[in-house]
């Protein structure tokens, strides 16, 4: 077994087609057929469903594949560590986020690339409750999430703000004269919302619930990216993060703000508490300490 094995098992995961795992790891789909059995014989087990295309894991496979993230996720913790002995930092810092808060990411990324040109980053939408799970279980090394449901004894943190909220536009669809809204000027407009279950879906829920208000919901979406498409069609407008920067995207686009529009919960960068830590994930969490501690 070697770690290339590992590799080309997530990849099959991450991808649930042999021909792309393959194109993945820079390697041919024999090669890579041939690499899983050689690992099925070595643990006397099936690990992937074959039919003339990939069918998924076995519960064995599914069983060794969180093995195989975790010594993955060791060995690359390893490559950073002894990078870090030699005064370097370099490799993949696994960023977990919630989707919309009024933090933008890029506020920390931007400064870490600047420091650390030999550093990576792989970049995950998730739920608050996916990030601590993440953290928890060593896939992610940092994560962004509502300080609601965390447990500070399991997680070091640094508060980042409070979210508060606009209405987002496209001035060529939607005009608005006042420098502020209320709840009810927003009875009346098309509105894109986030899928039910989401925390920042929830807490608009309960605001406009609160003032026996109702969205006119004309689309509902798990993707910010298909909320900002409809904005820019005229589609809708949609009530989003101040500061988080989707106001920039293009020049059309407006954000107006809401009186007494915020999320309760703060938002907050977090690491986990115990070892094993990457020395990745604890330099930048240095680095945002001294970015963000004294704002």
């Amino acid at each position: 077994m070697d770690i290339k094995q590992l590799k080309f098992l997530i990849a099959l995961d991450q991808t649930r087609h042999f021909g792309q795992a393959a194109a993945l790891c820079h390697i041919t789909q024999p090669t890579l057929s041939m690499r899983l059995r050689n690992l099925e014989d070595e643990l006397d087990l099936v690990l992937v469903k074959r039919g003339q295309r990939f069918e998924g894991f076995t519960e064995a496979g599914e069983r060794i594949l969180a093995w195989a993230r975790t010594l993955l996720a060791a060995h690359d913790g390893l490559q950073a560590e002894a990078a870090s002995c030699r005064g370097q930092v370099v490799g993949s810092l696994r960023l977990g986020t919630v989707p919309l808060a009024s933090f933008n990411p890029m506020q920390l990324l931007m400064p870490l690339r600047e420091k650390y040109p030999e550093l990576h980053f792989q970049l995950s939408s998730l739920s608050s409750e996916q990030v601590i799970d993440g953290l928890s279980r060593n896939q992610l090394d940092l994560g962004i999430c509502y300080l609601d449901q965390v447990n500070t004894s399991f997680f070091e943190v640094i508060e980042l703000s409070t979210t508060t909220m606009g209405l987002l536009h496209d001035t060529r669809h939607f005009q608005f004269e006042a420098d502020s809204l209320r709840w009810e000027d927003l009875g009346e407009l098309p509105l894109g919302l986030l899928s039910k279950g989401m925390h920042y879906r929830q807490s608009l829920d309960l605001s406009l619930r609160s003032r026996g208000l109702a969205p006119n919901a004309v689309l509902e979406s798990d993707s910010t990216f298909q909320l900002i498409q409809a904005i820019s069609s005229g589609v809708c407008c949609a009530v989003m993060p101040l500061d988080c920067g989707l106001e920039d995207l293009n020049q059309h686009m407006r954000i107006i703000p809401v009186q007494e529009a915020s999320i309760h919960s703060p938002v907050g960068l977090l690491l986990r508490r115990s070892e094993p830590r990457s020395a990745i994930a604890e330099q930048c969490f240095d680095e945002a300490r001294a970015l963000f501690s004294s704002e």
